[in-house]
């Protein structure tokens, strides 16, 4: 049975992953890396900000160069306030589940709650926010799932994840969770499909499927 519905933030509240995909394949592009955006999604998509400058940092053999991380985060910045809105459906969604609900998200603490607040979804969340900067291994490892579970006060086989990534499925498996899998964005279905995973593409019917 059901107590706990855990939600990664990008790609399943706010649609921030078309916009964060443009800027890294710029970003990258700044340092000599051509990347396909198809490229960026497969490698990077629910993986923390932290595997983007270790990339580089493989790439040139060296650190990135000074300030290149703080430049992207301020481009990133200025597109989601032009840009950013919720996953379509998710706000119709989120009223209707009942279960205690959680975020636990690849971002930063700062991040996350820019972009809940700037799609109007952050007092949903709010003391319930988690970030895998407060676990030692973020996803595909189980981490940041079962401090989520841990703090929330329920068991992992009591949890559902809602993930859209290659990388959070997995976690979700590895933590011993079922999985959500939200086929509606830029990750296939086939990519998401796997053991103890339900694959849809509205999240309008998420409430259902809880």
């Amino acid at each position: 049975m059901t107590e706990l519905v855990i939600f990664d933030c990008d790609g399943v509240l706010v649609d921030s992953e078309p916009i964060s995909i443009r800027i890294d394949v710029e970003m990258f592009a700044e340092v000599g890396m051509t990347m396909t955006e198809q490229e960026v999604i497969d490698r990077f998509v629910g993986r923390s900000p932290e595997t983007l400058a270790e990339a580089v940092e493989e790439h040139l053999g060296h650190p990135p160069p000074d300030g290149w991380e703080e430049r992207g985060e301020r481009r990133l910045r200025r597109a989601f306030e032009a840009e950013l809105q919720p996953v379509p459906g998710i706000v119709e969604a989120l009223a209707q589940i009942t279960l205690p609900m959680c975020v636990a998200s690849s971002s930063p603490p700062e991040r996350l709650r820019f972009k809940l607040e700037l799609t109007g979804l952050y007092d949903r969340f709010a003391g319930r926010i988690f970030s895998a900067s407060e676990v030692a291994n973020g996803k595909p490892a189980p981490d940041l799932f079962l401090h989520a579970a841990r703090q929330m006060g329920v068991e992992p086989d009591r949890c559902v994840v809602v993930e859209d990534s290659r990388y959070g499925v997995q976690a979700a498996r590895a933590a011993g969770m079922d999985a959500l899998g939200y086929a509606g964005g830029l990750t296939r279905a086939d990519v998401l499909a796997g053991p103890r995973t339900v694959v849809f593409d509205d999240m309008r019917s998420l409430p259902e499927l809880l």
